[in-house]
């Protein structure tokens, strides 16, 4: 990966995007976008669109921008916050965590307060802890001086920096996915270089954490006839993972294509014959009832999209500390852009 596309995508996962607030991490997507793409536009849900004109068919790259994160629902007389989560927590990953919330006159942290283990009854100490128990401390006196810094309803994520580590690895908040935003639009790069016979669109698509909003629009709006969703996928290269349920999947290894519900089989098929063609380590993983992913939006919209899902090998998902592994992203880029080049009118995408 060159010096700039990192840059990039580290400026991308610094910038603090949950679901419902994806405006600020949108800016930066699209200012990359502008550089290279015919139109850059973003809709009234959120999603930012970058778009390469041409023939048929239309190709729809999908990845979301959202990432899990906090939202102030109380503050009390003591200037303490007391919030939900947005996305799926593990309450045990948020204690002690430090949080930047998207304050009224820019970003405050504060650090997600838990009764100490010295003040714990021995019963206590045995309980897992709940989003209930946990508040967040901003440093504020009273209720007056927290407010004039933040209000009901403020979100926010934790504040994590991001680390290269050995082996071409980076750990950061945001991957979950910001990293499916960075692919689509690293494949639509590529593609403005050698330009495909299809009209492409590349999608940061908002709110699939929670609702899956940005897909059912922009699959609604851009009316593709073929669509990949780029997400993260469980890693099962660490301790006690379950490779019987989740399949081998190895950071390192290359994208992970899905097979079964959402996707679909033709979509699939082709993916496999790229990558081997252009001899791009892949590996599988089944989805027998539905993706998790903006494919399960996507796939259904309108009279219907054939749909892939393309997935970044992902440790410690929905953590402050997510690990992928570069050379996985590289990849996955590769094979976008090489299965977008090899469509054309002709391409038949009906299960015969």
């Amino acid at each position: 990966m060159n010096n700039h596309s990192l840059d990039f995508l580290k400026q991308l996962l610094a910038t603090p995007g949950p679901s419902g607030e994806e405006v600020a991490a949108g800016r930066v997507w699209r200012r990359e976008a502008e550089t290279f793409a015919d139109r850059v536009y973003a809709d009234v849900r959120g999603s930012s669109y970058a778009v390469l004109e041409g023939g048929a068919p239309r190709v729809l790259l999908a990845g979301h921008i959202d990432e899990i994160g906090v939202m102030v629902s109380y503050i009390d007389d003591d200037g303490f916050l007391w919030f939900s989560p947005i996305g799926g927590w593990d309450p045990q990953v948020l204690v002690g965590q430090r949080v930047r919330l998207l304050g009224r006159a820019g970003d405050v942290i504060g650090v997600i307060g838990k009764k100490p283990i010295h003040q714990m009854k021995s019963e206590e100490r045995e309980k897992a802890s709940r989003i209930e128990d946990l508040w967040i401390d901003i440093g504020a006196a009273n209720r007056a001086e927290a407010e004039a810094l933040v209000r009901v309803g403020a979100a926010g994520v934790i504040d994590a920096p991001i680390y290269d580590l050995p082996g071409g690895k980076v750990v950061s908040r945001s991957i979950d996915d910001r990293i499916g935003a960075f692919t689509v639009l690293e494949a639509l790069r590529l593609l403005a270089r050698d330009r495909p016979r299809a009209t492409v669109a590349a999608v940061a698509t908002s709110q699939e954490e929670i609702t899956f909003a940005g897909a059912h629009t922009a699959a609604f709006s851009f009316e593709p006839q073929v669509a990949i969703a780029v997400d993260v996928t469980f890693a099962t290269d660490h301790p006690n993972a379950d490779r019987k349920q989740y399949g081998n999947v190895r950071l390192g290894g290359g994208p992970v294509l899905s097979r079964g519900s959402a996707n679909s089989p033709v979509v699939y098929d082709m993916l496999v014959a790229v990558a081997e063609r252009e001899g791009i380590p892949y590996s599988v993983q089944i989805n027998p009832r539905y993706t998790g992913t903006d494919a399960d939006a996507i796939h259904i919209a309108r009279g219907g999209v054939a749909t892939g899902v393309v997935s970044i090998p992902n440790r410690y998902m929905h953590s402050p500390n997510e690990m992928i592994a570069l050379s996985d992203v590289e990849h996955a880029v590769r094979l976008i852009a090489a299965f977008v080049r090899s469509l054309g009118p002709e391409t038949d995408f009906i299960p015969r």
